[in-house]
């Protein structure tokens, strides 16, 4: 079945909406509009871009972009993964030396101007005996990366916005926001880059392999947050008329669909779509089965093209019921109003929603949904626009590595301070048995990745902790010691060999909070 042509798609003119759009994206927001550039020509034979579709002679730049914003991004990522890539070139470098006399003084010193840290003494001192235990080195590296990379991230991070945010939401009808993407690595970005959202605004966005969330875990983490509300009125008191949004989020790759999808569903992007929708509906039906219809919740359903980070949005209808067929595809949205000014274009997402609404045939709903959910719909699309126009400015419209090259398995409560593309698979957990099919695709990845090229799978094992409860860091520090044993048993052929590499960290829940190593005997 193919979702993309669905009946009724149509970006043609509408009637102007009765409400001026509203939300994070317009320009008393986080928005940015920036002056028409001079006129140029674009040469389509070296920009194969797959957003672009400008009229000849201007170039390829969307009047809603947040350049400001697309700048500070870029200079993030750049930073980040070029500290992670560094790795293996300065290993190669001291791999060279090893049998030099001075060899761990020079390689200390090369480490500390080339990656930011010194590594392993014991490691370097026991090359003259069989050489340099280069996997061991690797994976140890990759921790040291990480650990510094993320106290940088959270300098240079701030939580802005956050606020704003929220009122937002809050505006919209919505007192919590909780997003499941798939665990994939080129979803890693989806909050801060694809979505353009403030860290702090979503309640939960733990990731799952093919975006198959835990139904049981997501309808205690509502009960967890209805009873903040009642007992603490936060962010609202019960009484206020407001929901709680489930978004759930599934991916495709418009370059080779049949080969780089999602891993979990074998790259078949309707069956994506269709498991990420009956995950929503059993969750939604659980919430009322259970606490009745005034505890119903809004659920969304996002797909995202990673090679272009341009999302597509189903919309519901008016009883909150979603279709595959009934969308907006933000990349024909940026084609569509790309040669539009600022009022035009921001008119022209709004007609979409209402175009996709008034489909018929498989995509028919019965009526348009609450003007809370075309508002959120409206700013995540515009949002977005600014995403699309990122990997046109820097990637010519798609990404390089459309499939997957993530630098790391990230497992348990993941780190907030990264949110990156292609930066690391991500295998959300409470035990491994749990989680066994999310870390089985990432040691699948990386055995393309690392393994077959003798580098071992860096695992980075972390768990946050409540200051505030007695005991929580120590069972916390048990937890991870635990997860370890476990993920280095299942696998335990690739620990033997070295090309399974294990590292522990904590971090207490209060924001800004340091990641704290958990020793693991490497000095």
């Amino acid at each position: 079945m193919n979702t993309r042509n669905r009946p009724g798609r149509n970006l043609s003119p509408q009637p102007p909406v009765s409400r001026p759009p509203y939300g994070l994206g317009t320009p008393a927001g986080a928005l940015q509009v920036r002056p028409r550039p001079a006129v140029f020509a674009l040469n389509a034979e070296t920009i194969p871009n797959p957003a672009c579709a400008t009229d000849t002679g201007r170039p390829c730049q969307h009047p809603l972009t947040n350049e400001a914003e697309n700048q500070r991004l870029l200079a993030h990522e750049l930073a980040v993964k070029g500290a992670f890539d560094a790795i293996v070139p300065v290993l190669k470098r001291i791999a060279g030396l090893q049998h030099e006399t001075d060899f761990s003084e020079r390689a200390q010193t090369i480490a500390r101007e080339q990656l930011g840290f010194e590594l392993p003494a014991q490691i370097l001192a026991d090359a003259w005996i069989a050489d340099l235990d280069m996997r061991a080195l690797y994976g140890e590296c990759v921790m040291r990366t990480l650990g510094l990379m993320a106290e940088r991230a959270e300098m240079n991070n701030p939580h802005q916005g956050t606020d704003e945010a929220v009122a937002f939401f809050l505006d919209s009808g919505y007192h919590a926001v909780d997003i499941s993407p798939c665990s994939d690595g080129r979803l890693k970005g989806l909050v801060r880059y694809i979505l353009r959202l403030p860290d702090g605004a979503v309640r939960s966005r733990k990731a799952y392999a093919g975006a198959m969330f835990d139904v049981d875990a997501n309808v205690k983490r509502w009960i967890e947050t209805e009873l903040m509300r009642f007992r603490e009125g936060r962010p609202v008191t019960a009484d206020a008329g407001t929901r709680y949004l489930k978004v759930a989020v599934y991916h495709w790759s418009s370059s080779d669909p049949t080969h780089e999808g999602c891993a979990a569903h074998c790259s078949n992007v309707t069956a994506a779509a269709e498991a990420g929708l009956a995950r929503l509906t059993e969750f939604r039906q659980a919430i009322e089965n259970s606490f009745c219809c005034g505890a119903s919740v809004d659920i969304l359903l996002i797909g995202v093209d990673t090679d272009t980070d341009a999302i597509k949005v189903h919309v519901p209808d008016a009883n909150g019921d979603m279709s595959l067929h009934r969308y907006v595809d933000n990349i024909e949205l940026y084609r569509a109003s790309v040669n539009d000014d600022a009022s035009g274009a921001r008119l022209k997402v709004y007609q979409a929603i209402q175009s996709a609404s008034s489909s018929t045939g498989w995509a028919e709903g019965r009526g348009e949904p609450h003007e809370g959910m075309r508002r959120l719909i409206a700013t995540l699309l515009i949002n977005n626009l600014s995403q699309i126009e990122y990997v046109c400015s820097n990637w010519g419209g798609r990404y390089a590595d459309i499939g997957h090259a993530e630098r790391f398995i990230s497992v348990g409560d993941g780190f907030e301070e990264f949110q990156l593309r292609n930066l690391a698979y991500f295998a959300h957990l409470h035990t491994v048995e749990e989680g066994a099919p999310d870390m089985d695709v990432g040691i699948k990845i990386f055995t393309k990745l690392n393994i077959s090229h003798g580098l071992p799978a860096p695992v980075a094992i972390h768990f946050r902790y409540d200051s505030r409860v007695p005991g929580c860091r120590e069972r916390t520090v048990e937890r991870c010691q635990r997860v370890k044993a476990a993920i280095e048993g299942r696998y335990q052929s690739l620990a033997q060999k070295g090309l399974l590499v294990c590292g522990m960290t904590v971090q207490d829940k209060r924001p800004g909070s340091p990641i704290e190593l958990v020793e693991t005997g490497v000095k």
